[in-house]
């Protein structure tokens, strides 16, 4: 699945390459980094549409992300698409974690879960939570996951 620039431009090469070249130009511009990874996920009759991005935050300078878009064609209940949500960014998030630790850079893994019981998102929060920190990431869910449930919303197509 490709990934592409918040402005549209594609990617192609592996992103961890991407990531790697990105992180080593920021630092060559004495840019101190944090990122974020979150997917969300829109129910368009029979398609889910899934989008994830990485998010890049400057230190008091701004930041920008990459995207993939993804497509599911199965019916699943709330509870499995946000946990499917949470394996997307999961999975991203280890397969860049080694460059994370290599250039020191903290990382976060946004889940588009509610923390009030009043929502139904709600019911996925410990497994979600578990799976994530299981993993060793650390994790955020709303009202403090703006990777997910603001970024990664914004880019669903």
């Amino acid at each position: 699945m490709n990934w592409r620039k918040y402005n549209g431009d594609f990617i192609n090469v592996p992103i961890k390459e991407e990531v790697r070249k990105t992180i080593e130009a920021e630092r060559a511009k004495n840019q101190k980094l944090k990122v974020y990874i979150g997917t969300d996920s829109q129910v368009k009759q029979e398609i889910i549409d899934f989008a994830t991005v990485i998010v890049f935050l400057r230190e008091k300078n701004g930041g920008f992300m990459f995207v993939q878009n993804s497509k599911s064609y199965s019916k699943l209940h709330l509870k499995e698409r946000i946990l499917l949500e949470v394996s997307k960014s999961i999975e991203i998030a280890y397969e860049l974690c080694d460059l994370f630790i290599e250039y020191d850079i903290e990382m976060e893994v946004h889940a588009d879960i509610n923390t009030s019981a009043q929502f139904k998102s709600n019911d996925s929060l410990n497994e979600a939570m578990g799976y994530i920190m299981g993993m060793g990431f650390n994790f955020k869910a709303k009202p403090e996951a703006f990777a997910s449930s603001c970024c990664a919303d914004k880019v669903i197509h």
